[in-house]
């Protein structure tokens, strides 16, 4: 019972009673009773998905809880809340500071209460409450505005305006002017949540801990729940980060919540994963209007509060509540827009759907040990996710699919009236095509809105079918056009060839990796446009293997090439419209840039799941599978091996003459990766690398692709290669198309692939900060 890493049977007694579960509903341990058992399997999915947030140090523990219709699919408590100064493993019970869960759960459930017993309307001005409030143009200011986060104020004003305790602290909000005309926009602030504690007060006469503890916390018997932590409940209480040269324990982490005393209506609040989820529940039951269990709120209040209230930036709120905004990845990819839910600074969060009647919880400390620098954004989407995707498996045991569309059919069902009165150059190849099959060459050469006059193909020819490292100008039998190769004498478009154009289309089917060809051919496209006025309309396409994962090492600055365009790591997760968008700003290029966006295209989807038809993007990628394995086998082609050209599976098998196959595969299955298993293999490529030579090596099987890293495998590959065969193979050549000279170093050092993996992910991580700015898609 003291390992933090397994069910714990009084842990879901205590739930299902404190849900008021009949004694038939009642769960135990490894039971998922509403959910087959393909879905427990998908739940599994979450513990390497918790354990690589460990391993990177986003965070150093978490308690996660899944409940669908009252009943808890999934809940368990992972690695450490405390690391320092000794270390305390994390408990299903541990206590996190829910930070800005404080506003919703709260401070907004308060304020509701209120309007329930006709003592405040939420349409009211401030001033009604508090009169002091309405200086410096603050007197219209609504409640609701509050609520919502349009009040006009700026994120927090200056810390030292706490100093002197909450009474100046409020003096000094009074004071404040407002940023921008209220209602107008939406700018998250947790000014406007203080003054809606200090409404809670001149109303009632009572600071928000106690009348919240009166009026939701009591009623629901969420007993570790409150702001001011007992001495009892401070030992279960996860660290965050330090104060004063203290580790923060059981005291609110916020600085201005703490200089009010640990009370504030934006922070303070803390709980456990069980009261969160019994809160989340009574609305639940409210919404569903089930008397059987306590609730807190009336239905109609409720479905106000989660009402979505569209803000002047189309992002949608509701009262207290997030329900689409750039704060939403805490919903992932596969919960549908409707529900609601927040997020936290310390790294908890909530989503509610009310659609499937399921509740996700995620509370970690991602604060301790390292400051700012733990990040729970990508596991909370995946956790959401997770849930969902098994959610769905319960009733049909498939994976999902979508209904995507591609830049081009968006354009067609347009009309093309982005391209109207243009002069086009089409920037394409085989896989340019819409959803029936039709190229988009002949879409637009018969559309009588466009006016293509030039077609421009990248590496491999407008059909995609040529190996050479020459390709030729030609004409387009079908059209009669002029077809500009960009991977001929020039692989950019010359002045001479972009004559008279006005406008460059550019729709390619990308395959997710950094040093396939296509992203420096839309850069050159781009640049090249720039210096000629020429617009570039990019039509955006899926990436293949997903636009959630990131992997792999960064291109060193100064090592850009035609496999290398931008510093990108190799798996880089966006589409070809994001990169448009990022590379257009990074490098500086600046042209004018118009991204048609998909309609229908989840990030965490697989190409499979798109129900668009799959057309090789070259001649050997020929699946989605060799598309996953292409990043971390892809790296390996530069040096004296076979990765499978001229073989019926390129980039699933790897060999050479020199290889012992079942040696190799031996050392690799020992290193236990995720997803992925070895298979020794002999076999002979009619062309390329060894052409008519037997070669021995592995092949490699993935087991399970949501689990399965190629970087780290590829990474694994090479440490092996270099450990068993060091006089033998090429190492020096590696870093042609991985790009980073350290990594090398730290390989050819003997480092560990763990420790290799770890190097890079500083960096991965600064890219992910920048790469956030450029999303288009959920």
């Amino acid at each position: 019972m003291n390992n933090p890493n397994v069910f714990w049977p009084l842990a879901f007694t205590t739930l299902s009673f404190a849900l008021g579960l009949p004694d038939s509903q009642k769960l135990y341990p490894a039971t998922v009773q509403s959910a087959s058992d393909v879905s427990h399997r998908i739940l599994q999915q979450l513990d390497p998905a918790v354990e690589l947030a460990i391993e990177r140090q986003e965070i150093p523990g978490a308690v996660i809880i899944a409940v669908h219709h009252g009943k808890v699919l999934w809940e368990k408590a992972y690695g450490h809340r405390q690391l320092y100064p000794d270390r305390k493993p994390t408990v299903i019970d541990t206590i996190f500071d829910l930070a800005s869960l404080t506003k919703p759960i709260a401070t907004a459930t308060s304020i509701m209460i209120l309007a329930e017993q006709g003592k405040l309307n939420v349409q009211d001005y401030v001033t009604k409450y508090i009169p002091e409030f309405g200086q410096n143009g603050k007197d219209t200011i609504t409640v609701e505005q509050l609520l919502t986060h349009r009040a006009g104020f700026i994120p927090d004003n200056a810390l030292a305006d706490y100093q002197q305790g909450r009474q100046t602290a409020m003096n000094n909000i009074y004071l404040l002017h407002p940023i921008y005309e209220p209602g107008t926009q939406f700018k998250y602030s947790d000014v406007g949540y203080i003054v809606l504690g200090e409404i809670i007060f001149r109303i009632t006469g009572k600071h928000l801990n106690k009348f919240a503890a009166e009026n939701i916390f009591q009623p629901l018997n969420m007993k570790d729940t409150g702001f001011l932590l007992r001495e009892q409940q401070k030992v279960r209480a996860a660290a965050s980060d330090m104060r004063n040269k203290e580790w923060i324990t059981g005291e609110v982490h916020d600085p201005r919540s703490f200089l009010m005393g640990g009370v504030a209506g934006h922070a303070g609040l803390f709980s456990t994963a069980h009261d969160v989820a019994i809160y989340a529940q009574s609305l639940l039951d409210s919404l569903r209007n089930n008397t059987d269990r306590p609730r807190i709120l009336k239905q109609e209040t409720v479905q106000r509060m989660i009402r979505s209230i569209g803000l002047p930036v189309r992002e949608q709120r509701g009262l207290g509540w997030d329900i689409d905004t750039g704060f939403s990845s805490v919903r992932g990819d596969l919960f549908p827009i409707g529900g609601f839910g927040h997020t936290g600074f310390t790294g908890t969060s909530l989503w509610v759907d009310p659609a499937s009647e399921t509740i996700v919880v995620l509370l970690t400390n991602r604060l301790h040990p390292n400051g700012t620098k733990g990040n729970v954004i990508r596991l909370r989407r995946v956790v959401a996710s997770t849930v969902a995707a098994s959610l769905l498996s319960a009733s049909t045991a498939h994976i999902p699919l979508f209904t995507v569309k591609t830049g081009i059919d968006v354009l067609e069902e347009g009309q093309f009236t982005l391209l109207k009165n243009q002069k086009i150059g089409l920037v394409t190849n085989h896989t340019g095509r819409n959803r029936n099959g039709v190229s988009t060459i002949d879409l637009l050469h018969q559309s009588p809105h466009a006016n293509l006059v030039a077609l421009f193909s990248p590496e491999h020819g407008i059909r995609g079918a040529l190996d050479q490292p020459i390709i030729q100008d030609s004409k387009d039998t079908k059209t009669g056009l002029t077809i500009f190769s960009l991977y001929g004498k020039t692989r950019r478009p010359t002045a001479s060839m972009l004559n008279d154009l006005d406008t460059l289309v550019f729709d390619i089917q990308d395959i997710g990796t950094r040093f396939y060809t296509y992203v420096s051919t839309l850069g050159y496209v781009m640049e090249e446009a720039a210096k000629h006025n020429i617009r570039v309309v990019v039509l955006d396409r899926p990436n293949p293997i997903g636009g959630i994962a990131v992997q792999g090492p960064l291109l060193d600055p100064g090592r850009e090439s035609f496999v290398g365009y931008f510093s990108l790591p190799v798996r880089h997760g966006m589409s070809m419209g994001e990169l448009a968008l990022l590379l257009n700003h990074e490098k500086n290029i600046r042209c004018d840039l118009n991204v048609v966006k998909m309609q229908g295209w989840p990030r965490q989807s697989w190409f499979d799941q798109t129900q668009l038809e799959w057309i090789n993007p070259s001649p050997n990628m020929r699946n989605l599978t060799q598309a996953l394995l292409y990043p971390g086998i892809g790296m390996l082609e530069t040096t004296n091996l076979s990765v499978g050209r001229g073989t019926d599976t390129p980039f699933e098998i790897i060999g050479a003459p020199w290889i012992q196959g079942t040696r190799l595969a031996a050392s690799l299955n020992r290193q236990n990766l995720t997803g992925v298993r070895f298979v020794p293999i002999r076999f002979k490529p009619s062309s390329s690398t060894y052409r008519n030579q037997n070669c021995e090596g592995i092949n490699l099987i993935i087991t399970h692709r949501d689990r399965f890293d190629p970087l780290r495998t590829g990474i694994e590959i090479a440490s092996q290669l270099f450990e068993l065969y060091p006089q033998k193979w090429q190492h020096d050549r590696y870093l042609r198309l991985m790009g980073n000279q350290e990594v090398l170093r730290q390989l050819i050092a003997g480092h560990t692939p763990q420790s290799i993996q770890r190097h890079w992910q500083n960096a991965l991580k600064s890219f992910l900060v920048l790469r956030e700015k450029y999303l288009l898609y959920q």
